[in-house]
């Protein structure tokens, strides 16, 4: 049985304490589909409440540590070198239309290094972590990233950019690319649970561009200790940029070439 520190304990129970809300909220969405009105005021309700219970557990646990957060921004703190990196819902179009893969993400960055992540996925139960120099586990089950090194082997997950955001032309022509040279593409809509699976050896490689801090740094940290490598596409720093790209050492640059289409 895998043995969690301190730290890995306190970001588990907030993202359980959350998620149990979140649970009971997912319960009603169904039934929310059939009104005129739509259900999107109340995952919002729901976004909102599950940031606040985890806000409240982690400063609870960690006082004078900073916040990222997709609803209240910045919060800043008394310690600067400790700063939470949380998306309460990453997956929300999943929810809002009853479809059960959906995650909370909670990451924690200090001194600028991703140093541990928590991605739940409270429908399956399924709680992927990782602490810097532990390893990455599920549940209780050590994770190593897939060992394939042949693109035309590889399953590759994506994100699509939607409506409003900007990017269409430009992940065409990368998927298109993409599309040409492996076993195929996956468009989940959780990119925290893509780059678990990609840790969990489920998807071979995962990029997506226009992305934010809170849905991937949790992430990030999971496939690096289970022996992946995340990067940002053009050479960045991806938790700045949001471009993002992730696989093991030998399919990594060639899908990051792949990608950029050189």
């Amino acid at each position: 049985m895998a043995q969690t520190s301190a730290l890995i304990n306190v970001m588990t129970a907030a993202a359980r304490k959350a998620a149990r809300a979140l649970s009971r909220d997912f319960g009603e969405v169904e039934q929310l589909q059939v009104s005129r009105k739509g259900p999107s005021d109340f995952v919002s309700a729901a976004d909102l409440k599950a940031e606040k219970t985890i806000y409240e557990e982690l400063a609870k646990a960690r006082p004078g540590y900073g916040f990222l957060m997709e609803e209240r921004g910045e919060v800043e703190g008394t310690d600067k070198t400790n700063r939470w990196i949380v998306d309460p819902l990453d997956g929300t179009s999943n929810f809002l239309h009853g479809i059960p893969h959906f995650a909370i993400s909670i990451g924690l960055e200090r001194e600028g290094v991703l140093v541990a992540g928590v991605v739940y996925n409270p429908v399956r139960d399924e709680l992927f972590w990782a602490e810097k120099g532990a390893g990455a586990y599920l549940n209780d089950r050590r994770l190593r990233v897939a060992a394939r090194a042949d693109l035309r082997d590889a399953l590759i997950a994506t994100g699509t950019p939607w409506h409003g955001r900007p990017g269409h032309k430009q992940f065409l022509e990368e998927c298109e690319r993409v599309i040409g040279v492996t076993a195929g593409i996956r468009r989940f809509g959780s990119a925290s649970l893509d780059l678990a699976y990609v840790a969990a050896g489920r998807f071979d490689g995962f990029w997506e561009r226009n992305l934010s801090a809170w849905d991937v740094a949790a992430g990030a940290i999971i496939v690096r200790e289970a022996g992946g490598f995340v990067k940002e596409i053009d050479g960045g720093d991806f938790l700045k940029t949001g471009a993002v790209i992730a696989a093991n050492e030998r399919l990594l640059p060639l899908l990051t070439k792949t990608v950029r289409g050189a």
